[in-house]
This record gives structure tokens, sequence and C-alpha cells, in this order.
């Protein structure tokens, strides 16, 4: 099994020289393509934790009519083809959709937008943030919380000092996650946004085009997104793993 993983990203990576995967860097389309995919994936991250977390916090804290329907909901577009999510978000938003023809009205047109690609990866990576900081505010032990209280503390107070404090080793695992699954989205982003050089291109979608049009392009991206989500995925799980020593220590 892991060289069934391994084996095909050593290949990637071994098909296309430093050399070349450099010069292929500087290429404008591939530039695009990695500017406009950082550009919308931190947005989409940022817009899911500051929206995210008051969910995420009701679903661990309360219990409330239909909480299972609604966390069934929520896990929902995990599961969903993304083409499915697309075309979803396509009839909802689109100009004839069902509120984008009434935002139309004013002038505002949401698809095939960069607007449209946040949204198509928010709405495909942000349930990986809210499950994952819903299991972190799960865990705080509320004794905590309720000594802060006691001592004088507000409600804000304490979720900013004490239980954000506790919980953020899963804030932070759910937000790269979301991060992560949102760099690599295609079917929503291009049937919602489109696949314009410039505009709405994101580093998958230009790979895609790569393969019928420049193989050498589809390959460089091919191995950033590798390179680039490895890194990031090892850099988190290592703070994740000291944060986990220093509470077996403590």
């Amino acid at each position: 099994m892991l060289l069934f993983l391994a084996l095909p990203l050593f290949a990637l990576l071994l098909s296309i020289p430093p050399g070349q995967l450099l010069e292929n860097m500087g290429k404008p389309q591939v530039k695009q393509a990695i500017l406009i995919s950082i550009k919308t994936t931190t947005i989409t991250t940022g817009v899911t934790i500051l929206f995210g977390t008051p969910v995420a916090y009701l679903l661990a804290r309360r219990r409330f009519p239909f909480r299972r329907a609604v966390d069934t909901l929520i896990d929902l577009p995990i599961v969903l083809p993304p083409a499915v999510a697309g075309v979803a978000l396509l009839i909802t938003f689109g100009r004839q959709g069902l509120i984008g023809s009434w935002l139309a009205e004013f002038g505002i047109h949401i698809a095939f937008t960069q607007v449209a690609v946040i949204m198509a990866q928010t709405f495909v990576a942000a349930p990986f943030y809210i499950k994952a900081a819903s299991i972190g505010f799960a865990a705080v032990n509320t004794d905590l919380e309720q000594a802060a209280s006691i001592d004088g503390a507000g409600t804000w107070q304490v979720f900013r000092h004490v239980t954000v404090p506790l919980a953020w080793a899963a804030m932070l695992s759910g937000s790269v996650m979301t991060w992560a699954r949102a760099l690599g989205e295609f079917g929503a982003t291009i049937l919602f946004a489109g696949n314009y050089l410039g505009r709405t291109q994101t580093m998958p979608l230009a790979i895609y085009i790569g393969f019928e049009l420049d193989l050498d392009i589809a390959l460089t991206l091919a191995a950033i997104m590798v390179v680039l989500s490895f890194l990031v995925l090892f850099f988190v799980k290592g703070i994740l793993n000291r944060e986990l020593v220093t509470i077996g220590g403590t």
C-alpha cells in the first residue's frame, strides 16, 4: 500500500527535470494559475474560519431540534460528487438561478468570476474545518471555562482565552484540510466559475487544459501541488505532534 501511494508521486516528480520545472514556472499561464489558487484558497480558508467557527461551536455545545439533520447537511458536500456541487451552485447563483437572477437586477454577477471560485471551494471544503473544530470544542474541559467565568471573564473572553487555545490544534488541522481540499478543487469550480485564463483558472484547471495543450505545464503544476501540499501537511503535523507531546508531558 505504501508503494502504491508513494510510487506515482515519485514518478510525477521525476518526470520533469528541476531546470525545466523552474523554466516552466516562469510561464505566464503557470504563474497566473499559482497566484489565483493561492489567493482563492487563502480567502476560502479565512471565510470558512470566520463563518464556520460559530457553526462548529454550536454543534459541539448545543442540543437543538433537527441537530442530526444539520450535522448531516454539513457532511453532505464531502460525499457529493463535485460536479453536483457545481451544478447546484450554478442554478442557485447563476444569472438565471434562484438567487442569481435577483442579483442580476442589481448588476451583480457571481458565476464565472473569482468570487464563484471561492464559493465553489468553500462549499466543498468548509465541512472539513467545521467537523474538526467541532470535535476540538467538544473535547475542551468545560470546568475550565466555568472557572474563568467565576473569575469574572465574559462569554467572549472565555471563548477567546480559554476555549480557542485549548481547541486550537483541532482548528488548525481543520483549517489545513480545508485549504488543501480547496487547492485541489476541480469539478465544482469548472462548472460554476469556468476555466478562464488569468481570471478563474486555478492550478487543477490549468493541469486539465495542460494535458490537451502543453503537457509540460500540466506536469509542472502537478509537481508544485504535490510538493506544496506535502510541505504544508508535514509542517502542520509537526506542530500538532509537539502539542501532543507538550500535553502528555504536562
